[in-house]
């Protein structure tokens, strides 16, 4: 006879429908004692490690080079300027060693002589200052005393300003820092140093380093290197040309306020606001106008302030109106992009960023410039500036038209009529 029994061999392997299979022998999480690691984890967790320690190095040594990263690269765009100069000078037949020379002897003896001739300048203004002070605190005292009715003496404001405690600190600080002034000066001079060297290796070799890098590159990328140095060269040159020519109207303009205002050394003094303002970034507005205005003191004192109201006016117009355009067609760039890099560049690198900002910039734009496919633009008003009055102003004219009758009048009813008489042709028709 069949076993048929549940409790056979084949019920105990039968399952109730509806119901969950048995569960499993329980798995034992712990691995095998013979079990191994995997080969390449050694290996991965030291390539990470060598990665890292890679990354900090490089870290380390960038943050330690900026300073002469940021040399180097005033000194590129410092030979990029003389670049044209000594190309010329080349063409003629003079080696290009000393030609590059010859342009840094004369751009030194030019700087050298204004330098010269604005500190002995200044020297006997600070001189002449020293000597009328106590006329101009005497005028000042006599005008405090006549409108506020005060009774000040020039005397006693001297005693309480030796006898201040203001004083005595700020000549205990003045004489800590002398140090720290010494080592920021020395620090100026050896970094100027070395752009004036990188620069002159970078104009006099100029050839020669174009050679290397072509080398290492193929045909096809040597002509696009090529083509970036010819076009940095040409807008480096535009934009000094637009600053020098900014410098220009802007000791222009100070000259014949400094003459009108009969204040000494104006020549001098329109020279140095052109230069100082336009090739000084982010300060250089302020210690261009603060020299004239020192000047300006010893004539007369509200003669200051007629200079500080003129070198005001005069930024807002160079900023908002003279720049702009001078930029965008010296360089090639829009003004906002202009105004923009010049932002950014001060962001990132200071004052040294402001000032090569603008010709970076126009150098990547008209790089980049070849590889942007431009199509012809549709003859579409919208393109020109007219905008046409679209769905909506269709609709408002609708409704403005059916309001008109409301209106009543003689109108409506010759409307209504031509209205039916079309209808009636139409009809006829």
């Amino acid at each position: 006879m069949a076993a048929t029994d549940e409790t056979g061999p084949a019920g105990q392997n039968t399952t109730v429908p509806g119901t969950p299979p048995p569960a499993g022998p329980p798995v034992d999480p712990a691995p095998r004692a013979g079990a191994r690691m995997p080969r390449w984890l050694p290996r991965a967790m030291v390539l990470a490690l060598a990665l890292i320690a890679v990354f900090q190095l490089g870290s380390w040594a960038f943050h330690q080079l900026t300073g002469l990263l940021i040399n180097v690269l005033i000194a590129f765009f410092l030979a990029l300027a003389v670049e044209p100069a000594v190309s010329w000078m080349a063409a003629r037949g003079v080696r290009r060693g000393l030609g590059t020379f010859l342009v840094f002897v004369g751009v030194l003896v030019v700087g050298a002589g204004f330098v010269t001739l604005l500190g002995s300048m200044l020297a006997e203004q600070i001189i002449k200052i020293v000597e009328d002070f106590p006329q101009y605190l005497d005028s000042v005292i006599n005008w405090i005393n006549t409108h506020f009715h005060t009774e000040l003496r020039r005397v006693d404001i001297q005693e309480n300003l030796l006898r201040s405690d203001w004083l005595r600190n700020y000549v205990q600080n003045s004489a800590t820092g002398v140090l720290d002034v010494s080592a920021q000066v020395l620090g100026g001079l050896f970094r100027l140093l070395t752009v004036g060297l990188f620069s002159f290796y970078f104009a006099a070799d100029g050839p020669r380093l174009r050679r290397t890098i072509c080398s290492v590159l193929p045909p096809a990328r040597q002509t696009e290197v090529l083509r970036a140095w010819e076009i940095a060269v040409n807008k480096t040159g535009g934009y000094l040309y637009s600053r020098g020519l900014m410098a220009l109207i802007s000791g222009l303009s100070h000259y014949v306020l400094l003459e009108f205002l009969d204040v000494p050394y104006a020549p001098v003094l329109a020279v140095w606001v052109g230069l100082v303002s336009q090739f000084i970034p982010t300060i250089g507005t302020y210690l261009a106008g603060a020299l004239p205005m020192l000047i300006a003191f010893t004539v007369a004192p509200w003669y200051a302030v007629w200079v500080l109201v003129f070198v005001v006016v005069y930024q807002q117009f160079e900023n908002y109106v003279l720049q702009p355009k001078l930029t965008s067609r010296t360089v090639d760039i829009h003004p906002a992009v202009a105004f923009g890099s010049v932002v950014a560049g001060t962001a990132l690198l200071g004052a040294v960023g402001a000032l090569i900002a603008i010709p970076a910039v126009a150098t990547l734009q008209a790089f980049l410039g070849a590889y942007v496919k431009r199509y012809d633009v549709t003859d579409d008003p919208r393109v020109h500036g007219h905008r046409g009055s679209g769905a909506f102003g269709r609709r408002v004219r609708g409704l403005w038209a059916q309001r008109r009758p409301e209106s009543g009048g003689a109108e409506p009813a010759a409307g209504a009529g031509a209205a039916g008489a079309g209808d009636g042709g139409t009809a006829g028709a």
